[in-house]
């Protein structure tokens, strides 16, 4: 089988079709049952497709780290948010999220919201309290 991309000369719509040959294409146009569905004319002709190639194994891996470096640098701005915006509670997360949303909030000492470590545990645990967080991956700044 063989894609061709074919042009219509009256109307200049373009589409793609298949053949099995390209000695079928031209039998099939000669026979007079090849026409554009745009305007029904005869007049239509193969026109310069460019070749699909696949990618080689050193594109792809190149493609992976392209792909994984662009995650990495928007996972890097997430983590400048968050820093600027939330405080900071370490290991102390889940102490202070109950605190947080167990405690009247006019007598919450923190403006900002919180960030910090838990364990999967934990978070399953405050998930049953009813208590919702977000758990993103944390890249290390000393990393490249």
């Amino acid at each position: 089988m063989i894609k061709y991309k074919i042009k219509c000369s009256d109307c200049e719509f373009v589409f793609n079709s298949w053949f099995a040959s390209s000695a079928d294409f031209e039998k099939i146009k000669k026979s007079k049952l090849l026409n554009c569905s745009m305007c029904n004319s005869l007049n239509i002709d193969k026109s310069l497709m460019t070749p699909n190639l696949s990618k080689t194994k050193k594109n792809q891996a190149a493609t992976k780290i392209e792909e994984i470096n662009e995650i990495r640098k928007n996972l890097k701005k997430y983590q400048k948010f968050i820093e600027k915006n939330y405080s900071y509670v370490g290991n102390d997360f889940a102490y202070e999220a109950r605190s947080i949303h167990y405690n009247d909030k006019k007598n919450n000492k923190l403006k900002k919201g919180i960030f910090g470590n838990a364990s999967k545990k934990e978070i399953d645990e405050l998930k049953d309290e009813g208590i919702e967080t977000e758990t993103i991956p944390w890249i290390n700044n000393k990393e490249n």
